[in-house]
């Protein structure tokens, strides 16, 4: 596996971890639906979270969240509302973006970006 996959994976962990240690109640990691892969589905309260967990191993060209596009969002969206039919969901979604990054030390440093996005943001 490649370096930017192994990084890729710790940072998704990292954000596992810290969802739950903020108690959320991590449904499903890496839903996919067609070409959209949902990270982490949680549920916190009554709602169902959808993250995206972008990590960087810098931010000198751009930070993580600045990486999710319009066509990704709506990929995400997309993805989101096959989840909520396909396990009958009817409780609210809110799209989150995780941001990863390292710290001089090497270790992960998360910002939770809550309601990073809308869905009708995607047309």
């Amino acid at each position: 596996m490649a370096t930017h996959n192994d990084f890729g994976k710790k940072a998704e962990d990292a954000a596992v971890e810290y969802l739950q240690k903020n108690g959320y109640r991590i449904l499903v990691r890496n839903f996919r639906f067609q070409k959209a892969e949902i990270d982490i589905i949680a549920e916190k309260g009554s709602l169902i979270i959808i993250t995206e967990v972008k990590a960087r191993s810098t931010d000198a060209f751009i930070l993580p969240h600045e990486a999710v596009t319009k066509s990704k969002i709506k990929l995400i969206v997309s993805a989101a509302n096959h989840y909520l039919q396909q396990f009958n969901k009817n409780n609210e979604a809110r799209f989150d973006i995780i941001s990863v990054l390292p710290d001089p030390k090497g270790n992960l440093t998360i910002e939770h970006i809550i309601d990073a996005f809308e869905a009708f943001d995607a047309n």
